[in-house]
């Protein structure tokens, strides 16, 4: 994600310049170099005064998270720096709520909007009797972690209980250690992403997705694809209503936000929000159907305020149907081979094709956001084109397409 964001900036005309939040890239993002050319590399060692003074000589005029473990860094920057440049800022009051899933939830909760019955899992006691109080299924996973990382389904205590013992004091794909666990009741209905970016507290909505899921390899609900939707709709104008009051209540007044939101029979539910760009490539995903994209917005937020002023408020038009699809491997094992991607290939929206395992290379069973093998982009003037394609997709898709050593 930072790649693109940097791209724009340099577009505009301004000298990207890279701040590491941590000294060792986590886990979860060793996997995604970032190859942008960056003319300064800072790394954060935890010294705050030290990062600021480091970058004072080089006056930034906008700090930017760009994936989910800088948000904090990038508040603490903004905020320091805002009094001498200018730097816009979400300030660091609601920053944690910006990253802990239990805190960003009581907080939305206290403002009135609707959240998930929740607790901060403390004890195997008190998960035990929460889960009897709720019933049915109910789910758990780390506090700061992303990737779907540690989401586990728990269909009775005894498994809620497990997987806490898995997860509690773990350390997360994001190399944080003892993350903590929340518990939370499991959503039912469709769920949507809804990209926005903000300035000055006014919201622009970017892009909304619809999501697809299927059971596969143990996990009830993995997302297999998003089909961009049309940017007004009965269902689309409760989502962005929604999502405004949550973007208001957690303080993102700038910048970017990747909300994910489940339209329930009782209305829309958060399951969580990053403040920061949308990532699986959804953004370039979304320029394809729509002329521009959430980074696109960021620049004109940040850069061109004037801009975002002007344009801000417009409901984006769909001139192409789009949907990002995902391959989902059923096994693990060395790859020889792929069956039927020339088949892909052929179908009448293929746009385009992201192979993250290649032959040669250990294939992982797909459980979270980052064990995807490929990722296909499907793009044509006709909706129902791309419909039957990502169908199509899923009868390709399965034991058979995988040759495996």
């Amino acid at each position: 994600m930072g790649t693109e964001l940097a791209q724009g900036f340099l577009d505009a005309g301004y000298a990207p310049l890279r701040v590491q939040s941590t000294p060792e890239a986590p886990i979860g993002l060793r996997g995604q170099p970032d190859r942008f050319p960056y003319t300064v590399d800072i790394v954060h060692g935890g010294d705050l005064a030290a990062t600021l003074a480091t970058l004072a000589p080089y006056h930034p005029v906008a700090v930017v998270a760009g994936t989910e473990p800088g948000v904090e860094l990038a508040d603490a920057l903004s905020e320091a720096l805002h009094p001498i440049t200018g730097a816009p800022t979400n300030g660091t009051a609601r920053s944690a709520a910006r990253r802990d899933k239990y805190l960003m939830i009581e907080r939305i909760k206290q403002q009135g909007l609707r959240g998930a019955r929740q607790i901060l899992v403390q004890s195997e006691d008190q998960l035990r009797s929460w889960h009897n109080d709720i019933g049915g299924t109910i789910i758990l996973k780390p506090l700061r972690s992303a990737a779907n990382d540690g989401v586990s389904w728990c269909r009775g205590p005894e498994d809620a209980v497990q997987a806490f013992r898995r997860l509690n004091g773990r350390k997360n794909i994001l190399s944080q250690c003892d993350d903590g666990v929340v518990a939370q009741e499991c959503l039912i209905g469709t769920e949507y992403t809804i990209d926005t970016v903000s300035r000055d507290g006014v919201h622009q909505v970017c892009d909304i997705w619809e999501s697809y899921r299927v059971g596969a390899n143990g996990i009830p609900d993995l997302l297999v694809a998003w089909r961009l939707l049309p940017a007004v709709g009965e269902v689309q104008d409760e989502l962005v209503a929604y999502t405004f009051e949550v973007l208001d209540a957690l303080g993102i007044q700038h910048g970017a936000a990747h909300a994910e939101i489940k339209m329930t029979p009782d209305g829309p539910c958060l399951v969580e929000v990053g403040a920061r760009i949308a990532g699986a490539n959804l953004p370039a995903s979304a320029r394809l159907g729509t002329g521009q994209s959430q980074l696109d917005w960021m620049v004109d937020a940040y850069v061109r305020p004037q801009t975002f002023t002007h344009s801000r408020g417009r409901p984006y038009v769909l001139h192409q149907h789009v949907a990002r699809a995902t391959m989902v491997a059923p096994c693990s094992g060395t790859l020889i081979a792929y069956r039927g991607l020339e088949t892909i290939k052929e179908l009448p929206s293929f746009h385009d094709m992201q192979v993250r395992v290649t032959p040669g290379e250990y294939l992982s069973l797909t459980t979270d956001d980052l064990t995807y093998p490929i990722f296909v982009t499907l793009v044509h003037e006709v909706g129902e084109v791309v419909a039957r394609d990502l169908w199509t997709l899923r009868y390709l898709d399965g034991v058979s397409f995988y040759e495996l050593a």
